[in-house]
């Protein structure tokens, strides 16, 4: 533990100096020993923090974080930079972001560079040299950086096994879960919960988004045959095409990562509902503070409502604290196997195309997947085309599609655009449009209101009451309905409400989901009681299980009452 205020380390909650809540993420920062030429991980508080270990001698501090840098990487980084080959082989290089350090010194890398290289002549340049590749040097360095640093490996394993057996204690075996990413951070976390509650038979869930790196795909398959005993489920979207609905609603964008949603998050509740029904479960993440600005606000132990994606779980992140450094540290250490694209120089393996990768990200995308790569960048050019840009070229080139908010140029963003009129015959009753015929699937939309009661309704209109679950008084009349100016409609009308305006607020969301559903799945993420389900093109909510909550009819919890609201959603 650490206070802030007294920089000083203890083992108590609150600092024994100033009284204030301490915290358990101590800073660290990392020296560079010239002479055994490897980097040395010290608490800032460390009062050792200037010597190394091995050879006592002087450290100097080189940064706040670090990743090694493979030879496979260092092969390309020397050709990038119209160096000898192999020139790096024996050498120490170490890097952060575009940033390498080698033996020590800086060297810093413009975007521009990676944006410009002529990748072609770069791979005829790898493929001829990579006979030349050569671990004697690397693997010796890495074994003497392990050696330096085994005190701040011990404090990183006894700290994580700790949180993680006091996470589970509260939790049935069977009802631990393992989120696999295939990244090097969910290897790291799945190691550790595995070691540290002495269970190799715990469940874990690989979410295959489809936009994996091949290399992800190979990993998973043999960490899945290095662990037998282990319960692998693969979570994964086979009813949507990425390029149909990238066509449809427009390529994801920095903020508007619609993918997350449709390919990862709801497919991992499917499988969840599959497996534990509403039963909470306790998920264990590898998420980090140092990854991001966002992943920074999030608790080691997250269970709120609005941070926690899948609201049947509760996350658990054992290496929160950890920096990239550690996760090596961690890793060669204890002689895990790895996803092969670490050793490229990717320094993230998520999805390949995600619009937060970088230009050097990018740029090794061009160098190992080359079609795929070609093809994307076709895609975009096309969709600035299509959106109407003067310069599709520079849109794409520049990285400005990453910045692209709403569905501006789109056909379909008119599907989120609450349309109505105020009925003038009947208070508190407004006639909606919708984008396609009025039919039992709309009705279902309803359920989360009340209890829908067909029977009472006027049979010659077609109208569904709803009833209040407490009062069991009507609440909604539904009936089809034709207006001037819309093709298809529905009049809502609300009663023996307090607030009426409140009430048809959450009608609109319902009309909209029903307007615009590109089956996201963000709603059946959002249901604990797993009663949202999209069956084929419809969206169904089971009345058994729905325990109107109205969760999924709030903004608090979907935005605009519904996903597509802020995909689509023009100025």
């Amino acid at each position: 533990m650490w206070c802030k205020q007294c920089n000083l380390e203890t083992n108590e909650t609150h600092c024994p100096v100033c009284g204030s809540e301490t915290v358990d993420d101590i800073p660290v920062e990392i020296y560079w020993c010239e002479s055994c030429r490897i980097p040395l991980i010290h608490f800032s508080t460390a009062a050792d923090r200037g010597v190394c270990p091995i050879c006592g001698n002087k450290t100097r501090y080189l940064a706040t974080d670090l990743r090694p840098v493979f030879p496979e990487e260092r092969l390309l980084l020397a050709v990038l930079l119209e160096k000898e080959p192999s020139s790096l082989m024996n050498r120490t290089v170490w890097a952060a972001n575009s940033r390498y350090y080698i033996d020590g010194n800086s060297l810093s890398i413009p975007a521009k560079t990676f944006a410009t290289a002529d990748t072609d002549i770069i791979v005829k340049t790898v493929n001829d040299y990579s006979h030349e590749i050569d671990y004697s040097f690397f693997l010796n360095n890495m074994d003497l950086f392990i050696r330096a640093n085994q005190h701040r490996l011990a404090y990183l394993k006894d700290e994580a096994y700790v949180f993680v057996r006091k996470a589970a204690s509260k939790y049935k075996e069977e009802n631990i879960v393992i989120s696999f990413s295939g990244g090097k951070d969910s290897t790291v976390t799945a190691d550790i919960v595995i070691k540290a509650l002495s269970n190799p038979n715990l469940v874990h869930i690989f979410g295959n988004t489809t936009l994996e790196f091949p290399s992800t795909i190979e990993y998973a398959a043999r960490y899945r045959d290095s662990h037998p005993l282990a319960i692998f489920q693969v979570a994964k979207n086979d009813e949507q095409i990425f390029y149909d609905v990238c066509e449809d609603i427009g390529p994801p964008a920095r903020m508007m990562r619609w993918c997350c949603s449709m390919f990862k998050t709801g497919p991992i509740t499917r499988v969840i509902n599959s497996m534990y029904r509403n039963q909470q479960i306790l998920t264990f993440y590898g998420i980090r503070k140092s990854e991001s600005v966002s992943r920074s606000k999030y608790n080691r132990i997250e269970d709120n409502a609005e941070s926690v994606k899948i609201q049947q779980q509760t996350v658990a992140s054992p290496i929160f604290f950890w920096k990239d450094i550690d996760i090596w540290l961690y890793l060669l250490a204890e002689d895990i196997d790895f996803n092969s694209a670490y050793r490229l120089g990717y320094d993230r393996v998520g999805c390949w195309c995600c619009p937060n990768n970088n230009q050097r990200a990018q740029f090794l995308s061009r160098i190992y997947m080359p079609e795929q790569s070609k093809k994307w960048r076709e895609f975009l050019i096309d969709f600035a085309k299509k959106i109407g840009k003067p310069d599709p070229d520079v849109y794409v080139d520049s990285g400005k599609w990453k910045a692209r908010q709403g569905g501006n140029g789109l056909a379909s963003a008119g599907d989120v655009k609450i349309r109505f009129t105020n009925c003038t015959t009947e208070d508190h009753a407004k006639i909606y449009r919708l984008a396609r015929p009025f039919d039992d699937e709309l009705i279902g939309m309803f359920v989360p209101f009340g209890r829908v009661a067909p029977e009472l309704g006027k049979k010659l209109l077609r109208e569904t009451i709803i009833l209040d679950v407490r009062a069991n008084v009507p609440i909604l009349s539904i009936q089809p309905f034709n207006q001037d100016g819309f093709d298809y409609a529905v009049k809502v009308r609300t009663m023996n409400v307090a607030n009426h305006e409140d009430l048809q607020r959450m009608v609109g969301y319902q009309i909209k989901k029903f307007n615009a559903c590109r089956k996201c799945l963000k709603c059946e993420s959002i249901c604990r009681q797993g009663a949202i389900s999209i069956v084929g093109d419809n969206y169904y909510i089971e009345p058994e299980k729905c325990v109107h909550c109205k969760m999924c009819m709030t903004a608090k919890y979907l935005d605009g009452g519904c996903m597509m609201d802020k995909y689509l959603r023009t100025k």
